[in-house]
């Protein structure tokens, strides 16, 4: 359900009338003004998403010997970015009533239906749970070589795990044996 009280939402949508309201397609100096005066004193370069990173991403999808103007650049770069506030305004205010201040995957999905972008959120869902099952995987790995590297073997078939000397049975003292990396063992 989409809150119209909400003032973020009033603040962004003068914004967007103010960007996109006058129909004439192009940014003129006015414009640009009323953008940096929406913007909270932020530059309008720290609200866009780089201008590269947008080319790049729009030349995947065409054909190699296609070219895109700077013009489309600047337009999709503006269009990206105001939808990626959209979501995320709609994403921080859910996270607000719920009293959270970390927007988290979970939230954008729930953002992008309440937004009916209805398509998106299943494809968007399965992303994010691939996406967490190749971090738990990193995680995991990187669990199990810190654990290995915080233990040391001796060669008496003692170890040391978190400053504790552990064996089979005995207390026999610990003992550390260096061995030299040149010979075989």
């Amino acid at each position: 359900m989409v809150d119209n009280q909400n003032p973020n939402r009033e603040i962004f949508l003068k914004y967007a009338y103010s960007t996109f309201g006058s129909g004439s397609g192009s940014s003129s100096g006015g414009d640009e003004a009323a953008m940096n005066n929406n913007n909270n004193g932020n530059s309008e370069q720290d609200r866009l998403l780089p201008i590269a990173n947008v080319g790049r991403i729009m030349k995947q999808i065409l054909p190699s010997n296609a070219k895109v103007s700077k013009e489309a650049k600047e337009t999709m770069q503006e269009c990206v970015s105001e939808f990626i506030s959209f979501v995320t305004i709609e994403a921080a205010d859910k996270c607000h009533k719920e009293k959270r201040k970390t927007v988290n995957g979970d939230d954008v999905c729930w953002a992008m239906g309440s937004l009916g972008f209805d398509d998106y959120v299943d494809p968007l869902r399965r992303y994010l749970d691939r996406y967490r099952e190749q971090e738990g995987e990193r995680s995991l790995i990187n669990n199990i070589n810190n654990n290995q590297n915080n233990t040391i073997n001796t060669s008496d078939g003692y170890h040391l795990e978190d400053g504790k000397t552990t064996s089979g049975s005995s207390s026999i003292p610990f003992q550390f044996s260096f061995m030299d990396s040149n010979k075989s063992v």
